[in-house]
């Protein structure tokens, strides 16, 4: 099957008009991506291009990123983007469905696949089970009277700040590339493409939604963390790149939290493995998720 590429669809949760891209396909078997952080769904289309001849390939714009609504107040907590994912698996009926995530999207279908084990038939996270032991016992378990007070500074410093705007669409590659030196001009720029918009003066700004680099006060202590893991019973697959900052879920004990896990580490690749490894990954998810599509068949 030849793509043309996705087309644009939109759903809602909690009174928010979200949007994913379907890269067509439907009769295969259903295959999820939610990107991370500060990101979009058009972050996944190298991945996409390769996929969708065997799956049904989707990806979403979790809530204040890319075309889907930023929430009212300006407020992100973790459990509203698991209600985002929640939602556009239930509305399109992709479940049992397969996931591929990055980072926070990692780290939000974790949750999800712990709520709903049922529901997600095999799990492909790209660093996205958050920070080390280490600096969650570092920054220590903080009071929740001491949480709320950092967002409402912290929230109070983003409405003071204005968003970066750039003259140009050239002056947005330009820091993109400055935040992951490993891409190439033309990823640079399709990236950007996606992740800009074009304000009513002529300048550029990103898409997302300021606010939602603010830390939610409300969220999973890791001795609540690991438990929501132990529930998932699917085949989950954790990959890393041994130049980033996250830190290697066997070393630091995290991967015994999981009743079926593999561990695999990427060499010359830093957050963004997708993209500085794209053939890697792109035979890694196709090899594991395919591996779901034979026990079916039998």
């Amino acid at each position: 099957m030849t793509s043309l590429g996705p087309t644009s669809q939109r759903y809602y949760s909690q009174g928010l008009r979200l949007h994913y891209v379907d890269w067509g396909n439907p009769e295969a078997p259903p295959l999820l991506l939610v990107h991370g952080g500060n990101d979009h769904c058009r972050s996944w289309d190298w991945v996409a291009q390769r996929l969708c001849d065997r799956f049904h390939v989707m990806a979403v714009d979790l809530r204040g990123h890319g075309d889907s609504d930023h929430a009212p107040g300006s407020h992100y907590p973790t459990h509203g983007f698991i209600l985002d994912i929640a939602q556009l698996i239930e509305q399109r009926q992709l479940a049992p469905v397969n996931i591929l995530a990055h980072s926070w999207g990692g780290a939000v279908s974790l949750l999800y696949a712990g709520i709903y084990p049922e529901h997600v038939r095999r799990l492909m996270v790209i660093e996205g089970w958050g920070p080390s032991p280490e600096i969650v016992k570092k920054h220590g378990d903080l009071a929740m009277h001491e949480r709320l007070r950092q967002w409402v500074e912290a929230t109070r410093a983003v409405a003071h700040k204005r968003p970066p705007r750039y003259a140009s669409i050239d002056d947005c590659v330009a820091r993109m590339k400055a935040a992951n030196g490993r891409l190439s001009d033309e990823q640079a720029r399709h990236l950007t493409l996606h992740a800009a918009c074009q304000n009513e003066d002529g300048s550029w700004s990103w898409k997302y939604d300021p606010y939602v680099r603010v830390i939610s006060p409300v969220w999973t202590p890791p001795a609540e963390l690991l438990p929501i893991w132990s529930r998932i019973d699917c085949p989950v697959l954790l990959l890393r790149g041994t130049e980033s900052w996250a830190s290697d879920p066997l070393a630091d004990g995290r991967a015994a939290a999981f009743r079926d896990v593999r561990v695999e580490a990427l060499e010359r690749a830093g957050h963004w493995v997708h993209h500085d490894r794209l053939d890697d990954v792109v035979d890694m998810a196709g090899d594991f998720f395919s591996q779901q599509i034979l026990v079916d068949q039998l």
